[in-house]
């Protein structure tokens, strides 16, 4: 079962994001004045989702589809030994522990504005 998050406010408005199986299990808001960005919203809506491992590749294409183009979103989820982060229009996946591909991830987050501090996503 894949696991992941993401932040509602990451999407485009107007947009639906449709993955077959995939199930909400936790939504939460809060308050990131602390360490948001400027020009992001102040509170922020997490969605916590799961779905079946077979989903991951549509998961990841509909993240990358409906995301907004501001700069700085992302989502990430974890597939079996993998780790799936996916911007607008991109999607990196690697096998945990492999640092030179979570590298190319991490400095594409970066060129995308994507804050140091949320640089730190797992494996």
């Amino acid at each position: 079962m894949l696991r992941g998050r993401l932040l509602t406010e990451s999407l485009r408005v107007g947009v639906d994001l449709r993955v077959p199986s995939l199930r909400v299990v936790r939504v939460g808001r809060h308050d990131v004045s602390g360490s948001s960005s400027t020009g992001r919203p102040d509170i922020w809506t997490f969605l916590d989702f799961e779905a079946p491992d077979e989903t991951a590749d549509d998961l990841a294409q509909a993240l990358a589809d409906t995301m907004t183009d501001d700069p700085g979103w992302y989502a990430d989820f974890e597939v079996g030994g993998d780790h799936v982060v996916v911007f607008p229009g991109r999607v990196f996946r690697y096998v945990k522990g492999d640092n030179a591909a979570r590298n190319e991830a991490v400095e594409y987050g970066r060129s995308v504005g994507v804050p140091e501090h949320q640089l730190d996503w797992g494996g």
